[in-house]
This record gives C-alpha cells, structure tokens and sequence, in this order.
C-alpha cells in the first residue's frame, strides 16, 4: 500500500516505524524539521519530503497523485484537515486520516467530517475517513486498565462483547506453578482461551502442559462478563479503585477526571496556576491542586498511602516516571506512567511503576485496522509493537473462501498466528478445534510473528474460486 505519513513528530515517526517493518508498504513522510526527516532517512528505507503538509505542491511531490492512504498527524488540526481536504479534492486519495486533538472539533465530529463527500448532504463536510484523537484514545485506555485492576492491558473487540487481556502472574494465582489445562477444570463453566504467554521477554506457544509461572505475562481471550473470574486466576483479585490521583491537567488529564469523577474519589494536581483554575472550572467533583506532583511533601499531606491508582500524564515523561517512581514508593497501591520513548518502558516496568503507557502504540493500533487488508474492523499492537491482535470478517462460502465453511483446526494459518475467539452475532464461542467458520463471523486472532501478517490478510481474501 503506498501511504503518505503527514508530520514526522512523536505519533508520525512511531507509525513510520511501524509500517516501514512490512515489505508490502510504500512509505513517504513529510515534515517542516530537516532534522525529523533525516533521522528517519537514516534508520528506514522511506522517502522523506521537506514542506508544508496541506500545501498541494508539497503533496504532489510526496505522490498523492496514486497514495491509496494519506495519515494527517501534525501537531496542527487545521493544517490535518485541510491535507485532507486538498488530498480528496485534487486526486480522490481513498483513505484520508486526520489527527484531531481539540474537544471543540471533536464535539461536532459527525456533522463536520465525511467519508462519503459525494453524498449530497454531505457536500460541505471536510473529506476525512477515520479521525484519530490521540488524548482519547489514551483516556479509554486508562479507563480500561482502572476497570480491572491488575491488568496490563484491555483491548475491546466485536464492540466489547470480547476481550483480550495480558495479565502479569503472581505467587498468590491459582494457575501459578500449574499446568495451564488445568484452567478449565478450575472455572468449569467459564469458556476462555489463552492466546500467548511472555516469559522473560521470549513468546511461548501456550499448550496443556506448559506450567504457568511467576511473571509470566499471560494474554487471555474471554467475554466481557468473565473477565474477572479469569483474571483471578493468574493472580488474586484486587479490590475495585476507588481514590485516583491524577497528575496533569493537560488535555488526557482533564478528559480522564472528566470521566472518572463520577464514580470515583479524584484529585488531580496541575503545576500551572493559570490552568488549575482553568479546569477547576469544568471539573464539578475532582479536588483541583495547584502543585508539583513530585513533592513529597504535598503527596503525604494528601493520603498517597491511601490512594488505589496514581496516574502520571503529564507533558514531560521525565516528570511522569519520577512522580509515579515516588508515589508508588510512598503508599500508592498502583502506579501509571505515560511514557513516550520505548526504550524507557521496559525499565520502568522493571522497577516500581506498575503500568506504562505509551500513547504512540495505542494511537497507532487504532490506524492499524485501515492499513491491513481485507476485511479488518479492529487491530491492537502489542508488546511495544513485537505482536498484534487482530479482528476479521469472515465473507464467502467454503467455495471461494480460505476460511468459511472449515473448522478450526482446517484453517490454514500461517505460523505464529493462532485463532482466540468468534463472534457469532451477539454469541461469544472460544475457538476450540472442531468450530466451524460461518460466513460474517468475527475472528480474533494472536499474531506473535508481524512477518505474517500479509498471509493472514490473504487468509480472508474471497476470491472466485480456492484449489
């Protein structure tokens, strides 16, 4: 696919990366900063173009004139949307994504933004097919990992009817020191599957006999419902979040206080004056503090012992892994850190903070589902990126399709992919082997080898005939 990546920043270079890694991608990347784009150059085999990214002769040099994909994702809305805008208007590129970070934006999204322009009611819109905000992306995330804690990641599929999550086993798990067949003879009445095992860093084909141990990173495939009884296995329930500390009041920080307010004790602390009486302003329940989140001092007076989740979001990554490092020392049951800078994460999460979130692989799952082929509704990275999971429609008959009409067990998957789950209309069936693919489906897969990946496209291809 020949895409066109709009702005070399933080999100931009992270999705650079990304797409470089696969043979089947054309990239080119634009950027104002000489020094973003060689950087690039210098460890990717892309091409790079200096210039103003809505500008239409700085797109044409890029190759509008045949990119099937253009990713808007400067730093500025306007500048996004209007790329998108020239990008249809002069050479109807297919698919156009727009990074849009302002609430204001974001409010009248749907009247504002169309992936149908020739529609007559749809004339005025602005030509964007998928709009990608980042700081929301991010506040759901958060959420997800609130919801249950102990979890490393919640990744939602079929509309949340299922769900993927990684878990870090402890002493205290039940499975802990067992073989993993005996899962079900624990939780009989609850279907689950699990889809890869991480020990000390190196992926584990999960079988019966493989002996569950202590760390293991273990990502399951369960209901929505049964989350928490599975989770209770690999390692013992902690008791729901009540008292969130927030540290930052920019645009993630506010939305998570917006959203958690209601149902939770908040407080959040905001160095800048100006901004704390901002959002004191639109917070109706969250205690504003207008502090340094690494104060010891103010930390103790404010209950940190007490505290359920600590949630570093700030602008500065240095500041986020400081104050978690600190509040998770002083008391704090659970610490989140937002880092941007892969080579950190594996350090932090090696020490004290709990969770590291890093808004550029979450970002760029969401793009993932419009790059891959066929018909892919969802895409989540994994592991800093090293694995995927992946939801696809199953179209065709056992004619013209690789996948309808066989069991499990008869699909050919390609190595290092396995199936985890279906979704059969509002039914959740876990892919034992002699489940039979129906036409519609939705198959969630585990894709631990990315190299894969244009197999698994081709798996769900219908074509007009299969030998």
């Amino acid at each position: 696919m020949k895409i066109i990546i709009l702005g070399a920043g933080q999100v931009g270079s992270t999705a650079a990366h990304h797409l470089a890694k696969e043979e089947a991608n054309d990239l080119t990347v634009v950027d104002l900063d000489l020094n973003l784009l060689r950087n690039l150059q210098s460890r990717l085999d892309i091409r790079t173009v200096h210039g103003h990214a809505s500008h239409p002769e700085t797109l044409r040099k890029a190759g509008i004139e045949d990119a099937e994909m253009v990713v808007a994702v400067t730093d500025s809305d306007e500048t996004n949307m209007v790329a998108c805008q020239v990008a249809w208007t002069l050479h109807q590129t297919p698919i156009k994504i727009a990074r849009v970070r302002a609430v204001e934006y974001l409010a009248v999204a749907q009247d504002m933004f169309t992936a149908n322009p020739s529609e007559d009611k749809s004339r005025n819109a602005i030509p964007v097919d998928f709009v990608i905000s980042p700081e929301q992306l991010v506040t759901d995330h958060i959420k997800r990992l609130i919801q249950y804690p102990g979890a490393l990641q919640v990744l939602d599929f079929a509309g949340g009817r299922v769900r993927l999550v990684g878990v870090k086993v402890s002493p205290d798990g039940l499975l802990c020191g067992q073989k993993l067949r005996t899962l079900r003879e624990h939780i009989p009445h609850v279907d689950s599957r699990v889809a890869a095992i991480y020990r000390r860093g190196s992926g584990i084909v999960p079988e019966g006999d493989t002996v569950i141990e202590d760390g293991d990173e273990v990502f399951f495939i369960a209901a929505r419902r049964d989350i928490r009884v599975v989770m209770s296995e690999l390692r013992r329930l902690e008791s729901t979040v009540r008292r969130i500390v927030i540290a930052g009041g920019g645009n993630i920080g506010l939305r998570l206080a917006q959203e958690l307010e209601g149902t939770n004790n908040v407080k959040l602390i905001e160095r800048s004056r100006d901004r704390a009486r901002q959002i004191s302003e639109i917070l109706q329940r969250t205690v504003v503090l207008n502090a340094d989140a690494a104060d010891q001092d103010l930390l103790e007076e404010e209950g940190i012992e007490n505290t359920d989740v600590f949630c570093a979001v700030t602008n500065t990554e240095e500041a986020n892994i400081l104050s978690a490092m600190l509040a998770k020392r002083l008391g704090a049951r659970k610490a989140l850190a937002l880092i941007s800078r892969t080579s950190y994460v594996d350090l932090v999460e090696e020490g004290s903070i709990d969770v590291a979130i890093s808004p550029q692989q979450i970002t760029i799952s969401a793009l993932l589902a419009y790059v891959r082929r066929g018909d892919v509704v969802a895409v989540h990275s994994l592991r800093r990126g090293a694995a995927e999971a992946i939801e696809a429609i199953a179209h065709g008959d056992s004619e013209n399709s690789k996948v309808v009409g066989r069991s499990i067990e008869e699909v050919p998957l390609p190595p290092g992919v396995t199936i985890g789950a279906i979704v059969r209309g509002e039914e959740v069936l876990m892919a034992h082997h002699d489940l039979v693919v129906e036409s519609n489906d939705h198959i969630i897969m585990f894709v631990t080898d990315r190299s894969r990946i244009p197999d698994v496209e081709k798996l769900f291809e219908v074509g007009i005939t299969f030998t």
